[in-house]
């Protein structure tokens, strides 16, 4: 099997190595093999593919999309060095408001499932790339502040580049999230 499917403190969150082939060309490697991560407890309806290219120190997230629209993601960086963090949203959950990060480089993929919001940090400049399971919906769009205390992340940074739109996010206790622990949401 070309991958290592490795579960984060947050059981749901995957850590995913690929396995590199390599020779005097350069390397081969599988990305995505649906059958494999399906096996891995993974859903495969993927819809929509982005790309993203972020300058050192920018700081995307923590975005979310509510029900009845979730999304799931698989992220993955093409070049660079993103630290890339989940953070448990389903009300009821054990790990509710906990955080799990990855640092991701090539060939390093992290799964985020549905009920989840998602962000990351350029270490250095790099082009991100993530799947997900549903279309965007603007009307569903949603994300909670980075720097949340009760959320608590251990960002290695105190002044990130952040978006307009990420400087204005409201704090978890102040958003009304629909995700329930033990709903089927992707």
């Amino acid at each position: 099997m070309p991958f290592l499917f490795k579960r984060l403190a947050i059981p749901e969150v995957f850590l995913i190595e690929t396995k590199h082939f390599s020779d005097n060309r350069g390397f081969f490697e599988e990305t995505y093999k649906e059958k494999d991560f399906k096996e891995n407890g993974i859903p495969c309806n993927f819809v929509q593919i982005n790309h993203s290219f972020s300058v050192k120190g920018v700081l995307r997230g923590l975005h979310f999309q509510l029900k009845p629209k979730p999304q799931g993601k698989l992220v993955t960086v093409i070049s660079g060095k993103v630290l890339d963090v989940a953070v448990d949203l389903r009300k009821g959950s054990p790990t509710y408001s906990k955080w799990v990060s990855a640092e991701l480089t090539p060939g390093r993929l992290l799964w985020i499932p549905c009920g989840f919001a998602h962000g990351f940090l350029a270490l250095e400049e790099s082009h991100v790339i993530y799947l997900v399971t549903r279309d965007f919906d603007p009307s569903l769009d949603s994300g909670v502040a980075w720097n949340d205390e009760e959320i608590n992340v251990n960002w290695p940074i105190k002044e990130p580049i952040l978006s307009e739109k990420d400087r204005k996010l409201p704090k978890l206790r102040e958003l009304n999230i629909n995700f329930e622990y033990g709903d089927d949401l992707c």
